[in-house]
């Protein structure tokens, strides 16, 4: 059974930072790429960022890019989001999404094409 579990989430002041983390098990991790997607209230899930499997490549949503960072640990089957300079317009549940991606080919920021995802976790950034 595939389980994704997000942690990390919780209240921060704008300009403050948070690290999200995915812990995923019961899939072969090293063939997945892993996508960080968000979605508030009233709104469509969307697209924050995305890593290749082998961590060689990463993809990042214009309104984060330079602010956040992805990362992986296949050794442990994590992915990290770190979120610096937080905005009060990232506040969303955050969710981290895997798609099987053995040829690198994936549509990283489409959510409608990753295999699994988790259950979100609340980031809430106060002005």
């Amino acid at each position: 059974q595939v389980q994704l579990v997000e942690s990390g989430g919780g209240l921060v002041q704008a300009g403050g930072s948070l690290s999200l983390s995915c812990a995923a098990s019961g899939l072969p991790f090293r063939r997945y790429a892993a996508g960080w997607f968000r979605q508030a209230p009233g709104k469509e899930r969307e697209f924050v960022g995305a890593i290749r499997r082998f961590g060689d490549y990463t993809y990042y949503a214009d309104s984060v890019r330079g602010r956040f960072t992805i990362s992986r640990d296949n050794a442990k089957n994590t992915v990290t989001l770190q979120m610096n300079n937080l905005k009060p317009a990232d506040k969303a549940v955050y969710y981290c999404e895997e798609n099987n991606d053995p040829y690198g080919n994936t549509q990283y920021d489409d959510s409608r094409v990753y295999d699994y995802w988790g259950q979100g976790t609340q980031v809430t950034v106060s002005s």
